[in-house]
This record gives structure tokens, sequence and C-alpha cells, in this order.
């Protein structure tokens, strides 16, 4: 059996090593490959995934919101964020996931110690996984969600996706980058969360930071979804100016054990997926 993640480009990817972990320590007889996939060929690689043999895909940057009308349907995370991160093969019909969602709960809670009910909440980017952090934050009881992008019709479609799950006491808002509302928006965060890839190792922005950590309180929360390096310059910034701040590594391993679970239908072994992935982010 075969999975893959589709993305572009793929050169700092570690999931393959976190699921081939996975796949041995559950004694699965499967292969997990990356998949560099220009977006003119997208089409054609989704519909490759209908043949037999294939458990399903992982999707990154930047396909998350692109793939979901290639599909034959989506689960209610998926549907409700509108972006897919996991695609699973069901005799022959493409199922469209997303393990964001709980990823980012899980690592969240374990990793950075941080409870959002009630609390104020800046999403830095406004592509797929800033919708799935937003999920994540509403269905957390967050007071006050902020997205911020450079592209208004993404920034606003994330917001209105987000609205209309929004229960009573969470506000969802939004701002350009940089301009004045996004600025007090940062120094009154009680949590701000990188969604963008800046800072990503071997990336066009590697050594970057989305923002300047003097921006944000030493008594705010940063989490940054970027894992390679295992400290980015945010979190470095952010831990320096007495901020506590995590790196995405842990919502990683988190997420791929969550779609582990639906290729398999097996519980994945996650101490084992963690290590991998330490392992290999050590060697990159």
């Amino acid at each position: 059996m075969r999975a893959g993640l589709i993305g572009h480009p793929l050169g700092h990817s570690i999931s393959p090593a976190i699921f081939a972990a996975a796949f041995a320590a559950a004694g699965v007889d499967a292969t997990y490959e990356p998949w560099d996939t220009e977006p003119d060929v997208l089409a054609a690689r989704i519909e490759a995934l209908r043949g037999d043999g294939f458990l399903g895909a992982s999707v990154t940057i930047p396909f998350k919101e692109a793939v979901v009308p290639m599909l034959d349907g989506t689960e209610a995370a998926a549907k409700t964020c509108g972006a897919v991160n996991t695609i699973v093969h069901e005799d022959g019909k493409l199922i469209g996931c997303n393990s964001d969602v709980a990823g980012f709960a899980r690592s969240l809670n374990e990793d950075a110690g941080f409870d959002a009910r009630g609390k104020r909440c800046v999403l830095l980017g406004s592509g797929g996984a800033s919708r799935a952090v937003g999920l994540a934050l509403v269905e957390a009881g967050a007071s006050v969600i902020y997205v911020v992008g450079r592209q208004p019709r993404r920034v606003e479609g994330v917001v209105l996706a987000l609205k209309g799950l929004t229960r009573p006491g969470t506000t969802i808002s939004w701002a350009y980058w940089g301009d004045g509302s996004f600025l007090r928006a940062l120094a009154e965060a009680d949590l701000v969360v990188n969604c963008t890839p800046v800072g990503t190792a071997g990336s066009p922005t590697a050594g970057q930071s989305p923002i300047e950590a003097t921006r944000v309180a030493a008594t705010c929360t940063v989490f940054d979804l970027v894992y390679n390096p295992s400290t980015t310059p945010l979190v470095a910034a952010a831990q320096a100016r007495g901020a506590k701040a995590v790196g995405g590594l842990g919502m990683l391993v988190y997420q791929a054990a969550e779609q582990f679970k639906l290729w398999t239908g097996k519980d994945p072994d996650v101490p084992v997926m963690l290590k991998a992935a330490k392992e290999a982010l050590a060697a990159a």
C-alpha cells in the first residue's frame, strides 16, 4: 500500500520518516513518499490516488483549499473550515479530511500548556492552516480570533468561514498585515499563531520571522506552525523576550497520528512517531 505527501516545494519535509516509523511499529505493509507537485499537474496527481494500492495522501502548502473540489466528499472538520490536509481512499472514492484541527488543539494543550477559553488570539496568515487553527480555537472557546493577512479576499474568506461557526462569547475579526489595528491586536494578544511558512529552513524566508517579537507582550504565548528548524526565528525571539513559545513539531506528529488512523483504522504509536520526527529533524 502507498501514501504520500502532496505539496510544493517539499524539500524540508520529515513526514516520510514519521510514517515509516509508524507503519513499522504497527506492522503495516505500506510506504509513504514525497510527491512534489506543480500546480498544473495537481488534478492528475489527485486522480491517480483512485488507483488500487493507495491509502490516500497528506496535503500541504499550497493545496489545502485547491484540492477540495477535486474530491468526492469531505468529512465534518474539512467541510467546516474549507481546507483538506488528508485524503482517504475509500473503495475508489476520495474523501477529504482535516487532521490539522485535532493536531493543533492537542499540541496547544500538551506542548504549549495553553487554554484558549476566553483568550484573545491572533492568527498570522490566511491559508488552509489558518482555517484549521481558527476552527480549533472556536471549539476551544476563544473570546477573540483575529485573522491577519496580505491578501484581502483570502483573509475575508477565512473570517466568513469562521463566523458561521462562532458560539456566543466569540468574536471573529481581521486586519491587513502591518496596519494599526494589526499592531494593536498583537500587543493585546494572549496567543499568536504563525500559520505562514515564513522561517522554514531551506525556503526563501529561512532565517526570517513573520513579525517582530517586540510587538507581543512577554505574557503572550507564541505558537509557530513551522517545525523546521525546531527553534524558528520567531520562537527564539519570543523566548528571548520572556514569552512562552513553541514550534510546530508536536502538531506535525499529532496530525500525522490522526492521518495514520484514518488510513489504517489502527491506533498509532505516537511516541515512536515523535522520536522519528526528532531524529529526522536533527539529521536535516
